[in-house]
Protein backbone atom coordinates (compact mmCIF):
# COMPACT_ATOMS: atom_id res chain seq x y z
CA UNK A 1 0.00 0.00 0.00
CA UNK A 2 1.46 3.34 -1.05
CA UNK A 3 1.89 5.80 1.81
CA UNK A 4 1.59 9.50 0.92
CA UNK A 5 3.02 11.95 3.43
CA UNK A 6 3.71 15.66 3.09
CA UNK A 7 6.15 17.90 1.20
CA UNK A 8 8.16 19.94 3.68
CA UNK A 9 11.39 21.89 3.20
CA UNK A 10 11.85 20.76 -0.37
CA UNK A 11 11.30 17.02 0.04
CA UNK A 12 8.70 14.36 0.70
CA UNK A 13 8.38 13.42 4.36
CA UNK A 14 6.34 10.75 6.11
CA UNK A 15 3.47 11.72 8.35
CA UNK A 16 3.99 11.32 12.08
CA UNK A 17 0.47 11.78 13.46
CA UNK A 18 -0.54 8.13 13.06
CA UNK A 19 -3.75 9.23 11.32
CA UNK A 20 -4.43 8.46 7.67
CA UNK A 21 -7.20 8.61 5.06
CA UNK A 22 -7.84 6.19 2.21
CA UNK A 23 -7.19 7.31 -1.36
CA UNK A 24 -9.43 5.40 -3.78
CA UNK A 25 -9.23 4.47 -7.41
CA UNK A 26 -12.70 5.73 -8.36
CA UNK A 27 -12.89 3.41 -11.37
CA UNK A 28 -12.46 0.22 -9.33
CA UNK A 29 -13.56 1.30 -5.88
CA UNK A 30 -10.30 -0.02 -4.45
CA UNK A 31 -8.07 1.73 -1.94
CA UNK A 32 -4.85 2.48 -3.78
CA UNK A 33 -3.00 4.56 -1.18
CA UNK A 34 -3.17 6.05 2.26
CA UNK A 35 -2.47 9.71 2.87
CA UNK A 36 -1.18 11.05 6.17
CA UNK A 37 -3.30 13.55 8.08
CA UNK A 38 -1.15 16.17 9.76
CA UNK A 39 -1.11 16.90 13.45
CA UNK A 40 -1.04 20.40 14.92
CA UNK A 41 2.68 19.93 15.59
CA UNK A 42 3.40 19.02 11.95
CA UNK A 43 1.48 22.03 10.70
CA UNK A 44 3.27 24.33 13.17
CA UNK A 45 6.67 23.09 11.97
CA UNK A 46 5.76 23.59 8.31
CA UNK A 47 4.57 27.14 8.98
CA UNK A 48 7.64 28.01 11.07
CA UNK A 49 9.94 26.73 8.35
CA UNK A 50 8.07 28.72 5.69
CA UNK A 51 8.32 31.86 7.82
CA UNK A 52 12.08 31.38 8.13
CA UNK A 53 12.53 30.96 4.37
CA UNK A 54 10.27 33.82 3.25
CA UNK A 55 12.34 36.98 3.98
CA UNK A 56 15.17 35.98 1.66
CA UNK A 57 12.67 35.13 -1.08
CA UNK A 58 10.92 38.49 -0.63
CA UNK A 59 14.30 40.18 -1.01
CA UNK A 60 14.90 38.33 -4.29
CA UNK A 61 14.10 40.66 -7.15
CA UNK A 62 10.83 39.97 -9.03
CA UNK A 63 12.58 39.11 -12.28
CA UNK A 64 14.51 36.27 -10.64
CA UNK A 65 11.32 34.99 -9.05
CA UNK A 66 9.69 35.15 -12.48
CA UNK A 67 12.48 33.01 -13.92
CA UNK A 68 11.50 30.25 -11.50
CA UNK A 69 7.97 30.42 -12.89
CA UNK A 70 9.36 30.33 -16.42
CA UNK A 71 11.26 27.13 -15.67
CA UNK A 72 8.24 25.69 -13.86
CA UNK A 73 6.16 26.14 -17.02
CA UNK A 74 8.79 24.21 -19.00
CA UNK A 75 8.72 21.38 -16.47
CA UNK A 76 4.91 21.22 -16.50
CA UNK A 77 5.00 20.75 -20.26
CA UNK A 78 7.73 18.12 -19.93
CA UNK A 79 5.77 16.11 -17.34
CA UNK A 80 2.27 16.74 -18.72
CA UNK A 81 1.48 13.06 -19.40
CA UNK A 82 2.84 11.94 -16.04
CA UNK A 83 0.82 14.55 -14.15
CA UNK A 84 -2.36 13.80 -16.09
CA UNK A 85 -2.10 10.06 -15.47
CA UNK A 86 -1.60 10.54 -11.72
CA UNK A 87 -4.50 12.99 -11.63
CA UNK A 88 -6.85 10.66 -13.51
CA UNK A 89 -5.89 7.68 -11.37
CA UNK A 90 -6.99 9.41 -8.16
CA UNK A 91 -9.76 11.71 -9.41
CA UNK A 92 -11.27 9.58 -12.17
CA UNK A 93 -11.51 12.23 -14.90
CA UNK A 94 -10.45 11.41 -18.45
CA UNK A 95 -6.86 11.98 -19.56
CA UNK A 96 -7.73 14.88 -21.92
CA UNK A 97 -9.69 16.52 -19.11
CA UNK A 98 -6.82 15.91 -16.68
CA UNK A 99 -4.41 17.59 -19.10
CA UNK A 100 -6.83 20.52 -19.30
CA UNK A 101 -6.71 20.69 -15.50
CA UNK A 102 -2.91 21.01 -15.61
CA UNK A 103 -2.89 23.44 -18.55
CA UNK A 104 -5.33 25.84 -16.89
CA UNK A 105 -2.94 26.03 -13.94
CA UNK A 106 0.06 26.31 -16.24
CA UNK A 107 -1.53 29.37 -17.87
CA UNK A 108 -1.61 31.13 -14.50
CA UNK A 109 2.07 30.30 -14.02
CA UNK A 110 2.71 31.87 -17.44
CA UNK A 111 0.85 35.01 -16.36
CA UNK A 112 2.97 35.17 -13.21
CA UNK A 113 6.12 35.42 -15.33
CA UNK A 114 4.98 39.03 -15.71
CA UNK A 115 5.47 39.67 -11.98
CA UNK A 116 8.07 42.44 -12.48
CA UNK A 117 5.48 44.51 -14.34
CA UNK A 118 2.54 43.56 -12.14
CA UNK A 119 4.38 44.50 -8.95
CA UNK A 120 5.32 48.00 -10.09
CA UNK A 121 4.02 50.74 -7.82
CA UNK A 122 3.07 54.37 -8.49
CA UNK A 123 5.20 57.49 -8.31
CA UNK A 124 4.48 61.18 -8.03
CA UNK A 125 7.35 63.60 -8.49
CA UNK A 126 7.10 66.99 -6.85
CA UNK A 127 4.09 66.34 -4.65
CA UNK A 128 5.39 69.31 -2.65
CA UNK A 129 8.61 71.32 -2.40
CA UNK A 130 11.31 68.66 -2.56
CA UNK A 131 8.71 65.95 -1.84
CA UNK A 132 8.18 62.77 -3.85
CA UNK A 133 5.57 60.09 -3.14
CA UNK A 134 5.65 56.48 -4.25
CA UNK A 135 3.91 53.21 -3.48
CA UNK A 136 5.33 49.71 -3.21
CA UNK A 137 3.54 46.38 -3.44
CA UNK A 138 5.12 44.09 -0.85
CA UNK A 139 4.42 40.44 0.03
CA UNK A 140 2.28 39.52 3.02
CA UNK A 141 4.66 36.89 4.38
CA UNK A 142 3.28 33.36 4.86
CA UNK A 143 -0.04 32.65 3.13
CA UNK A 144 -2.08 29.49 2.67
CA UNK A 145 -4.46 27.73 0.29
CA UNK A 146 -7.10 25.09 0.98
CA UNK A 147 -8.03 23.45 -2.32
CA UNK A 148 -10.69 20.95 -3.49
CA UNK A 149 -10.58 17.49 -5.05
CA UNK A 150 -12.11 18.39 -8.41
CA UNK A 151 -9.11 20.34 -9.76
CA UNK A 152 -6.07 19.01 -7.92
CA UNK A 153 -3.62 20.69 -10.32
CA UNK A 154 -5.34 23.84 -11.53
CA UNK A 155 -6.61 25.38 -8.31
CA UNK A 156 -3.41 24.85 -6.27
CA UNK A 157 -1.51 26.61 -9.08
CA UNK A 158 -4.12 29.39 -9.15
CA UNK A 159 -3.17 29.96 -5.51
CA UNK A 160 0.53 29.32 -5.10
CA UNK A 161 1.82 30.71 -8.40
CA UNK A 162 0.81 34.35 -7.82
CA UNK A 163 1.56 34.06 -4.09
CA UNK A 164 5.12 32.90 -4.73
CA UNK A 165 5.67 35.34 -7.60
CA UNK A 166 4.78 38.14 -5.17
CA UNK A 167 7.46 36.99 -2.71
CA UNK A 168 5.37 35.06 -0.18
CA UNK A 169 5.83 31.58 1.27
CA UNK A 170 2.87 29.27 0.73
CA UNK A 171 1.25 26.51 2.81
CA UNK A 172 -0.95 24.27 0.63
CA UNK A 173 -3.56 22.01 2.21
CA UNK A 174 -4.93 20.06 -0.78
CA UNK A 175 -7.81 17.62 -0.82
CA UNK A 176 -6.97 14.33 0.85
CA UNK A 177 -8.99 12.53 -1.85
CA UNK A 178 -6.39 13.08 -4.60
CA UNK A 179 -3.16 14.26 -2.93
CA UNK A 180 -0.47 13.03 -5.34
CA UNK A 181 -0.48 15.78 -7.96
CA UNK A 182 -0.05 18.71 -5.52
CA UNK A 183 3.10 17.05 -4.16
CA UNK A 184 4.35 16.45 -7.72
CA UNK A 185 3.81 20.14 -8.48
CA UNK A 186 5.81 21.11 -5.41
CA UNK A 187 8.66 18.86 -6.55
CA UNK A 188 8.65 20.59 -9.94
CA UNK A 189 8.81 23.99 -8.24
CA UNK A 190 11.95 22.90 -6.39
CA UNK A 191 13.43 21.59 -9.64
CA UNK A 192 12.60 24.97 -11.21
CA UNK A 193 14.74 26.71 -8.61
CA UNK A 194 12.34 27.61 -5.79
CA UNK A 195 14.24 27.57 -2.48
CA UNK A 196 13.16 24.89 -0.01
CA UNK A 197 10.54 25.82 2.56
CA UNK A 198 8.65 28.32 0.41
CA UNK A 199 6.05 25.82 -0.82
CA UNK A 200 4.92 23.39 1.85
CA UNK A 201 2.27 20.77 1.06
CA UNK A 202 0.61 19.55 4.24
CA UNK A 203 -2.09 16.93 3.88
CA UNK A 204 -4.85 16.82 6.44
CA UNK A 205 -8.50 17.10 7.38
CA UNK A 206 -10.51 19.69 9.33
CA UNK A 207 -7.93 19.87 12.10
CA UNK A 208 -5.31 20.95 9.54
CA UNK A 209 -7.72 23.54 8.15
CA UNK A 210 -8.39 24.95 11.61
CA UNK A 211 -4.66 25.06 12.34
CA UNK A 212 -4.20 27.23 9.25
CA UNK A 213 -7.13 29.49 10.12
CA UNK A 214 -5.97 30.09 13.70
CA UNK A 215 -2.22 30.45 13.14
CA UNK A 216 -1.04 34.02 13.71
CA UNK A 217 1.85 33.71 11.23
CA UNK A 218 -0.43 33.06 8.24
CA UNK A 219 -1.58 36.36 6.80
CA UNK A 220 -4.04 35.25 4.10
CA UNK A 221 -6.09 32.20 3.15
CA UNK A 222 -7.56 31.16 -0.19
CA UNK A 223 -10.26 28.48 -0.32
CA UNK A 224 -12.35 26.68 -2.94
CA UNK A 225 -15.09 24.21 -1.97
CA UNK A 226 -18.71 24.08 -0.90
CA UNK A 227 -20.52 27.22 0.24
CA UNK A 228 -21.03 26.15 3.89
CA UNK A 229 -17.30 25.48 4.27
CA UNK A 230 -16.41 28.65 2.34
CA UNK A 231 -18.50 30.66 4.80
CA UNK A 232 -16.85 28.86 7.71
CA UNK A 233 -13.33 29.45 6.41
CA UNK A 234 -14.04 33.09 5.58
CA UNK A 235 -15.58 33.93 8.94
CA UNK A 236 -12.91 32.13 10.98
CA UNK A 237 -10.01 33.48 8.91
CA UNK A 238 -11.21 37.09 9.00
CA UNK A 239 -11.94 36.81 12.72
CA UNK A 240 -8.24 35.97 13.09
CA UNK A 241 -7.29 39.12 11.17
CA UNK A 242 -6.42 37.36 7.91
CA UNK A 243 -7.27 38.25 4.35
CA UNK A 244 -9.55 35.65 2.83
CA UNK A 245 -10.87 34.81 -0.62
CA UNK A 246 -13.29 31.89 -0.39
CA UNK A 247 -15.22 30.44 -3.30
CA UNK A 248 -18.21 28.19 -2.77
CA UNK A 249 -20.93 26.34 -4.60
CA UNK A 250 -22.76 27.08 -7.83
CA UNK A 251 -25.93 26.51 -9.78
CA UNK A 252 -25.04 27.66 -13.26
CA UNK A 253 -27.89 28.44 -15.67
CA UNK A 254 -27.71 28.49 -19.44
CA UNK A 255 -30.55 30.35 -21.19
CA UNK A 256 -31.43 29.21 -24.70
CA UNK A 257 -33.31 31.81 -26.73
CA UNK A 258 -35.65 30.81 -29.61
CA UNK A 259 -33.17 32.20 -32.16
CA UNK A 260 -30.23 30.15 -30.85
CA UNK A 261 -28.52 27.50 -32.95
CA UNK A 262 -30.14 24.48 -31.31
CA UNK A 263 -27.44 22.01 -32.34
CA UNK A 264 -24.74 24.28 -30.95
CA UNK A 265 -26.70 24.80 -27.73
CA UNK A 266 -27.32 21.07 -27.24
CA UNK A 267 -23.65 20.20 -27.79
CA UNK A 268 -22.62 22.96 -25.39
CA UNK A 269 -25.00 21.69 -22.71
CA UNK A 270 -23.83 18.11 -22.98
CA UNK A 271 -20.17 19.06 -22.70
CA UNK A 272 -20.66 21.63 -19.96
CA UNK A 273 -23.20 19.59 -18.01
CA UNK A 274 -21.61 16.15 -18.07
CA UNK A 275 -17.88 16.76 -18.49
CA UNK A 276 -15.88 15.54 -15.46
CA UNK A 277 -19.10 13.78 -14.33
CA UNK A 278 -20.50 17.22 -13.46
CA UNK A 279 -17.92 17.68 -10.69
CA UNK A 280 -17.07 21.25 -11.69
CA UNK A 281 -18.05 24.48 -9.99
CA UNK A 282 -18.56 25.94 -13.47
CA UNK A 283 -20.63 23.03 -14.82
CA UNK A 284 -23.93 24.01 -16.41
CA UNK A 285 -26.56 22.20 -14.37
CA UNK A 286 -29.69 24.13 -15.42
CA UNK A 287 -30.85 24.69 -19.00
CA UNK A 288 -33.55 27.35 -19.46
CA UNK A 289 -35.15 27.21 -22.92
CA UNK A 290 -37.45 30.16 -23.69
CA UNK A 291 -40.77 29.13 -25.22
CA UNK A 292 -42.41 25.73 -25.59
CA UNK A 293 -41.14 25.08 -29.11
CA UNK A 294 -37.57 25.89 -28.01
CA UNK A 295 -37.87 23.56 -25.02
CA UNK A 296 -39.35 20.71 -27.04
CA UNK A 297 -36.66 21.05 -29.71
CA UNK A 298 -33.93 21.15 -27.08
CA UNK A 299 -35.14 18.02 -25.30
CA UNK A 300 -35.43 16.24 -28.63
CA UNK A 301 -31.79 16.97 -29.37
CA UNK A 302 -30.47 16.50 -25.84
CA UNK A 303 -31.98 13.12 -24.95
CA UNK A 304 -30.16 10.99 -27.56
CA UNK A 305 -26.89 12.81 -26.89
CA UNK A 306 -27.14 12.08 -23.17
CA UNK A 307 -28.08 8.45 -23.81
CA UNK A 308 -25.06 8.07 -26.11
CA UNK A 309 -22.49 9.40 -23.63
CA UNK A 310 -19.47 7.10 -23.32
CA UNK A 311 -18.64 6.45 -19.68
CA UNK A 312 -15.63 4.56 -18.42
CA UNK A 313 -12.22 4.63 -16.73
CA UNK A 314 -9.52 6.95 -18.03
CA UNK A 315 -7.65 3.88 -19.29
CA UNK A 316 -10.44 3.19 -21.82
CA UNK A 317 -9.16 5.83 -24.24
CA UNK A 318 -9.41 9.51 -25.07
CA UNK A 319 -12.91 9.16 -26.51
CA UNK A 320 -14.43 8.50 -23.07
CA UNK A 321 -16.77 11.40 -22.24
CA UNK A 322 -16.54 11.18 -18.48
CA UNK A 323 -15.44 8.82 -15.73
CA UNK A 324 -16.61 7.92 -12.24
CA UNK A 325 -17.48 10.21 -9.38
CA UNK A 326 -14.71 10.72 -6.87
CA UNK A 327 -16.07 8.61 -3.97
CA UNK A 328 -18.84 6.19 -3.12
CA UNK A 329 -20.35 8.82 -0.83
CA UNK A 330 -20.52 11.28 -3.73
CA UNK A 331 -22.22 8.65 -5.91
CA UNK A 332 -24.78 7.86 -3.21
CA UNK A 333 -25.53 11.53 -2.67
CA UNK A 334 -26.07 12.28 -6.38
CA UNK A 335 -28.32 9.23 -6.87
CA UNK A 336 -30.30 10.30 -3.81
CA UNK A 337 -30.91 13.74 -5.28
CA UNK A 338 -32.08 12.17 -8.56
CA UNK A 339 -34.48 9.99 -6.55
CA UNK A 340 -35.78 13.11 -4.84
CA UNK A 341 -36.26 14.89 -8.17
CA UNK A 342 -38.44 12.02 -9.37
CA UNK A 343 -40.48 12.15 -6.15
CA UNK A 344 -40.93 15.91 -6.52
CA UNK A 345 -42.52 15.40 -9.94
CA UNK A 346 -39.77 16.27 -12.40
CA UNK A 347 -39.75 14.23 -15.61
CA UNK A 348 -36.63 12.04 -15.74
CA UNK A 349 -36.13 11.83 -19.51
CA UNK A 350 -32.82 9.96 -19.27
CA UNK A 351 -32.08 7.83 -16.21
CA UNK A 352 -28.42 6.99 -15.64
CA UNK A 353 -28.75 5.62 -12.11
CA UNK A 354 -28.55 2.00 -13.19
CA UNK A 355 -25.35 2.31 -15.21
CA UNK A 356 -22.87 -0.51 -14.64
CA UNK A 357 -19.68 -1.36 -16.49
CA UNK A 358 -18.43 -4.91 -16.84
CA UNK A 359 -15.24 -5.37 -14.87
CA UNK A 360 -15.80 -2.12 -12.98
CA UNK A 361 -18.93 -2.97 -11.03
CA UNK A 362 -17.42 -1.60 -7.80
CA UNK A 363 -16.40 1.69 -9.39
CA UNK A 364 -18.22 4.92 -8.63
CA UNK A 365 -19.83 5.20 -12.04
CA UNK A 366 -23.17 6.73 -12.92
CA UNK A 367 -24.78 7.46 -16.26
CA UNK A 368 -26.00 10.87 -17.33
CA UNK A 369 -29.41 11.98 -16.07
CA UNK A 370 -31.64 14.50 -17.84
CA UNK A 371 -34.65 16.09 -16.14
CA UNK A 372 -37.40 18.06 -17.87
CA UNK A 373 -40.15 20.19 -16.34
CA UNK A 374 -38.09 21.06 -13.27
CA UNK A 375 -39.47 23.95 -11.21
CA UNK A 376 -37.66 26.41 -8.97
CA UNK A 377 -39.23 25.03 -5.78
CA UNK A 378 -37.66 21.57 -6.29
CA UNK A 379 -34.61 20.51 -4.32
CA UNK A 380 -32.77 19.42 -7.48
CA UNK A 381 -33.06 23.01 -8.70
CA UNK A 382 -32.01 24.69 -5.48
CA UNK A 383 -29.11 22.36 -4.58
CA UNK A 384 -25.72 22.02 -6.25
CA UNK A 385 -25.86 18.35 -7.27
CA UNK A 386 -22.20 18.08 -8.39
CA UNK A 387 -22.88 15.08 -10.58
CA UNK A 388 -23.86 14.18 -14.17
CA UNK A 389 -27.37 15.63 -13.89
CA UNK A 390 -28.87 18.35 -16.10
CA UNK A 391 -32.20 19.99 -15.24
CA UNK A 392 -34.35 21.71 -17.84
CA UNK A 393 -36.47 24.53 -16.42
CA UNK A 394 -38.89 25.87 -19.03
CA UNK A 395 -39.60 29.60 -19.28
CA UNK A 396 -42.28 31.34 -21.33
CA UNK A 397 -40.41 34.62 -21.79
CA UNK A 398 -36.91 36.08 -21.66
CA UNK A 399 -37.77 38.01 -18.48
CA UNK A 400 -38.98 34.84 -16.79
CA UNK A 401 -35.79 33.05 -17.84
CA UNK A 402 -33.60 35.93 -16.64
CA UNK A 403 -35.27 35.92 -13.23
CA UNK A 404 -34.14 32.34 -12.52
CA UNK A 405 -30.38 33.03 -12.23
CA UNK A 406 -31.09 36.53 -10.89
CA UNK A 407 -33.02 35.16 -7.92
CA UNK A 408 -30.92 32.06 -7.21
CA UNK A 409 -28.67 32.22 -4.14
CA UNK A 410 -25.59 31.16 -6.14
CA UNK A 411 -23.86 33.43 -8.62
CA UNK A 412 -20.80 31.68 -10.00
CA UNK A 413 -21.31 31.43 -13.76
CA UNK A 414 -24.07 31.72 -16.33
CA UNK A 415 -24.52 31.72 -20.10
CA UNK A 416 -26.95 32.73 -22.81
CA UNK A 417 -27.18 31.28 -26.31
CA UNK A 418 -28.68 33.66 -28.85
CA UNK A 419 -28.02 35.28 -32.22
CA UNK A 420 -29.39 38.63 -31.03
CA UNK A 421 -26.78 41.12 -29.84
CA UNK A 422 -29.27 43.31 -27.99
CA UNK A 423 -30.53 40.38 -25.90
CA UNK A 424 -26.97 39.25 -25.15
CA UNK A 425 -25.93 42.76 -24.14
CA UNK A 426 -28.96 43.18 -21.90
CA UNK A 427 -28.28 39.82 -20.25
CA UNK A 428 -24.60 40.58 -19.59
CA UNK A 429 -25.49 43.98 -18.13
CA UNK A 430 -28.35 42.94 -15.84
CA UNK A 431 -27.28 39.54 -14.53
CA UNK A 432 -25.93 39.49 -10.95
CA UNK A 433 -23.38 36.73 -11.54
CA UNK A 434 -19.60 36.94 -11.60
CA UNK A 435 -18.79 35.17 -14.88
CA UNK A 436 -20.96 35.39 -18.00
CA UNK A 437 -20.79 33.49 -21.27
CA UNK A 438 -22.41 34.62 -24.51
CA UNK A 439 -22.62 31.54 -26.71
CA UNK A 440 -19.89 30.16 -24.42
CA UNK A 441 -21.13 27.49 -22.00
CA UNK A 442 -18.32 27.52 -19.39
CA UNK A 443 -17.12 31.13 -19.15
CA UNK A 444 -13.95 30.53 -17.11
CA UNK A 445 -11.78 33.61 -17.72
CA UNK A 446 -8.27 33.21 -19.04
CA UNK A 447 -5.36 33.71 -16.66
CA UNK A 448 -4.93 37.43 -17.31
CA UNK A 449 -8.49 38.15 -16.16
CA UNK A 450 -9.89 37.18 -12.77
CA UNK A 451 -12.09 34.28 -11.69
CA UNK A 452 -14.77 34.73 -9.05
CA UNK A 453 -18.45 34.31 -8.32
CA UNK A 454 -21.00 36.57 -6.67
CA UNK A 455 -23.63 36.04 -3.98
CA UNK A 456 -23.12 32.78 -2.05
CA UNK A 457 -20.54 31.59 -4.57
CA UNK A 458 -17.83 33.98 -3.38
CA UNK A 459 -16.70 35.57 -0.14
CA UNK A 460 -14.09 38.31 -0.10
CA UNK A 461 -13.51 41.33 -2.29
CA UNK A 462 -10.66 40.05 -4.49
CA UNK A 463 -10.85 37.21 -7.00
CA UNK A 464 -8.47 34.47 -8.07
CA UNK A 465 -5.60 34.89 -10.55
CA UNK A 466 -5.22 37.80 -12.97
CA UNK A 467 -4.54 41.26 -11.51
CA UNK A 468 -6.64 40.47 -8.42
CA UNK A 469 -4.29 37.60 -7.54
CA UNK A 470 -1.36 40.00 -7.26
CA UNK A 471 -3.44 42.47 -5.26
CA UNK A 472 -4.58 39.75 -2.86
CA UNK A 473 -1.08 38.46 -2.13
CA UNK A 474 0.52 41.90 -1.61
CA UNK A 475 -0.14 45.00 0.44
CA UNK A 476 0.57 48.57 -0.55
CA UNK A 477 3.07 50.71 1.30
CA UNK A 478 3.14 54.42 0.43
CA UNK A 479 6.31 56.42 1.06
CA UNK A 480 6.52 60.21 1.25
CA UNK A 481 10.14 61.36 0.93
CA UNK A 482 11.62 64.82 1.24
CA UNK A 483 15.11 65.89 0.23
CA UNK A 484 14.99 69.66 0.71
CA UNK A 485 17.79 71.95 -0.39
CA UNK A 486 17.67 73.67 2.97
CA UNK A 487 16.22 72.57 6.33
CA UNK A 488 13.85 74.85 8.23
CA UNK A 489 14.90 75.61 11.77
CA UNK A 490 12.61 74.44 14.57
CA UNK A 491 9.74 71.98 14.85
CA UNK A 492 6.48 72.28 12.94
CA UNK A 493 3.40 71.41 14.98
CA UNK A 494 0.62 71.93 12.43
CA UNK A 495 -0.48 69.03 10.25
CA UNK A 496 1.45 69.15 6.96
CA UNK A 497 -0.52 70.66 4.06
CA UNK A 498 0.21 71.43 0.44
CA UNK A 499 2.35 74.57 0.14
Amino acid sequence: MEQIGHFIDGKRVAGTSGRTADVFNPATGEVQAQVALASQEEMDKAIASAAAAQPAWAATNPQRRARVMMKFVDLLNRDMDKLAEALSREHGKTLPDAKGDVIRGLEVAEFCIGAPHLLKGEFTEGAGPGIDMYSMRQPLGVVAGITPFNFPAMIPMWKFCPALACGNAFILKPSERDPSVPIMLAELMIEAGLPAGLLQVVNGDKSAVDAILDDETIQAVGFVGSTPIAQYVYSRATASGKRAQCFGGAKNHMIIMPDADMDQAADALVGAGYGAAGERCMAVSVAVPVGKSTADALIEKLAPKVEALKIGPYTAGDDVDFGPLVTKEALTRVKGLVDQGVKEGANLVVDGRGFSMQGYEDGFFMGGCLFDNVTKDMEIYKTEIFGPVLSVVRADTYEEALDLPLSHEYGNGTAIFTRDGDTARDFASRINIGMVGINVPIPVPLAYHTFGGWKKSGFGDLNQHGPDGFKFYTRTKTVTSRWPSGLKDGAEFSIPTMK
